[in-house]
């Protein structure tokens, strides 16, 4: 299996999804959340299969609701990157993982790396449902970095840790565990939204051919911000935000950007809202998408200029990665997207990217989402 970076869920299909095969003690996905029990005495978890890997790779999440302490000893909500059993030469050793922890009873949030289910230089803070809305676990092949934000945007970090052995050694053997626990009081849970995506919106998907990291033609997908009418073979509409009309060369994901009305002082397009769109690149690899848009009647692209960037994250002090601009060309309704494997080759961590469209003082952004870098074997 890939990275953890490129797994992302946002729960609104009402269905634990099959990258969540090990979930356990009554998990759920209701009301757009993914929903662990807290039940006296019992463990429970939003869990993948150990097939994952955390090295070199970024994950997020949105902590919506944390247990009551009631009237429990022990009650608590957390988020951990679990290795399989580590032999330390005296057999298999358990409890050795990454994460968080938000203990209900002491109002602490902790950051752990454990061996055999404790770290005895955890780093607390006291914890806030607002400021520590989401929590973030990334690795860059030197450390691992706990980062905590109110909006899943600007992030802090608490705690950075030189990457313990066994993230590297262990490939596909990792999973993702997303729990809850008390050993006492009133029956509650935690829930958890927003994973590894900022996207809230109903998902309607129609057909494509091909793969979703190389060359395809993608036919009827529909992403809605908002409550969503419509079907995968018609346009999906939502309140107050724009139409996207899925046809596009580039990947079986690519969303083409509609139009909305934004005042006879701006273009037509200024009203418009970003659709998501991951990169998937591979280093050392040459890179080609072409993003199609639909233009509005009336409306043409030409005079405009596309800019993109790659950066660790958003925001102004995120650190350049990659500028993309100078690989964009702008044809009718096209933005094509082509860089070089020379330049790939450079590319050595994974990061958020936008795409905009510039005209004078106007601005519109029409993609934004994660940058996901494969690593290059041959070489």
């Amino acid at each position: 299996m890939p990275s953890f970076s490129t797994l992302s869920d946002n729960f609104n299909d009402g269905v634990i999804g099959p990258n969540w095969g090990n979930s356990y003690g009554g998990a759920n996905e209701t009301g757009g959340q993914a929903r662990v029990p807290c039940v006296a005495g019992s463990y429970a978890g939003y869990q993948t299969a150990y097939s994952w890997t955390f090295a070199g790779s970024s994950l997020f999440m949105k902590v919506v609701t944390a247990p009551a302490a009631s009237t429990a000893t022990e009650a608590y909500c957390g988020v951990m990157v679990n290795a399989p059993g580590i032999d330390d030469g005296a057999g298999p050793l358990f409890g050795t993982r990454v994460g968080f922890t938000i203990n209900a009873v002491s109002g602490m949030l902790r950051m752990q790396s454990d061996s055999g289910y404790f770290d005895p230089t955890a780093v607390e803070i006291a914890y806030n449902a607002t400021t520590h809305a989401f929590l973030r676990l990334r690795e860059d092949g030197t450390n691992v970095y706990w980062d905590t934000s109110p909006d899943g945007t600007t992030w802090t970090n608490r705690r950075t840790l030189a990457t313990p052995a066994w993230i590297p050694a262990s490939i596909d053997t990792c999973a993702l565990d997303m729990s809850a626990h008390r050993d006492a009081g009133v029956t509650d849970y935690a829930a958890y939204d927003l994973f590894n995506t900022l996207s809230d919106g109903a998902v309607y998907t129609g057909t494509g051919t091909g793969t979703a990291q190389t060359a395809a033609t993608g036919t009827g997908t529909h992403i809605g911000i908002g409550t969503a009418s419509g079907s995968a073979q018609t346009a999906a509409t939502a309140a107050g935000k724009a139409v996207y009309n899925g046809s596009g060369i580039g990947s079986a994901q690519t969303d083409a950007i509609a139009a909305a009305s934004a005042g006879p002082e701006y273009p037509e397009v200024a009203g418009l809202s970003a659709g998501d769109w991951d990169l998937y690149i591979e280093q050392g690899s040459t890179f080609v998408q072409t993003y199609t848009t639909s233009e509005p009647a009336g409306f043409s692209w030409d005079g405009w200029t596309a800019r993109a960037q790659i950066r660790t994250a958003a925001g102004d002090t995120a650190t350049l990665l990659l500028d993309l601009t100078a690989y964009l060309t702008v044809t009718g309704p096209d933005v094509r997207l082509a860089i070089p494997a020379s330049i790939t080759e450079t590319l050595n961590q994974n990061g958020r990217w936008d795409l905009e469209m510039v005209l004078g003082t106007t601005v519109v952004r029409l993609l934004n989402g994660r940058a996901v870098v494969s690593p290059e074997v041959t070489r």
